[in-house]
């Protein structure tokens, strides 16, 4: 990796973590440089728009997420022990990866629902493909057995997104200290209303 390489994915690194906190619409080559001491025009060189430095963020969050959540819960054993696995790192996420502020994937998807353009774009490929490989793990289920054969896998994806959306809300806004137990509670609920009885 090139010098110019590391400089820009440090900032990258840097402007998650901000935008974390702020929320990527604060996101701009101004506040950058105050965050991180380096001149406008240095930023500007690296990224040359904000739309291009915020989707470079959801970039970063997206490998971080990739490599701290779906990659270790797909080494668990197929089926209802992978679901499981993603269902822990996801909650993980949410505590002790995602950034000082909690996960920019929840609060750029308020921020952006209603703005069209490629950032949103971009937020929308992300929660999509968190979906998708939901899907694709509760496939597994299917294919050992776990769950029927004619199984619902996207439902089961939406139904475990609204969990892990429930927990979000529940344990950082509201503070609710019973938030991950409930959230494991419906997550048991909705396995056992898919298995193959």
């Amino acid at each position: 990796m090139s010098k110019g390489e590391q400089t820009r994915k440090a900032i990258v690194s840097q402007s998650l973590d901000l935008a974390s906190v702020v929320g990527l619409t604060a996101i701009s080559i101004g506040a950058l440089a105050e965050h991180t001491g380096m001149s406008k025009s240095g930023l500007f060189a690296h990224f040359g728009s904000k739309e291009a430095l915020q989707i470079a963020v959801l970039e970063e969050a997206e490998e971080k997420f990739v490599e701290t959540v779906t990659k270790p819960a797909f080494g668990a054993p197929r089926g209802v022990a992978r679901l499981r696995a993603l269902f822990d790192r996801k909650l993980e996420w949410g505590r002790n990866w995602a950034g000082r502020g909690g996960c920019i994937f929840l609060a750029s998807a308020a921020e952006f629902d209603d703005q069209p353009g490629p950032v949103r774009d971009r937020v929308v490929e992300a929660h999509q493909k968190w979906h998708d490989t939901i899907a694709a793990a509760a496939r597994g289920a299917v294919k050992t057995g776990e769950f029927p054969p004619d199984f619902d896998c996207d439902q089961f994806a939406h139904d475990f997104v609204a969990i892990s959306l429930g927990y979000d809300h529940a344990g950082r806004l509201m503070r609710d200290p019973t938030a991950e137990a409930r959230a494991r509670r419906a997550f048991d609920r909705l396995l056992a209303h898919s298995l193959t009885h």
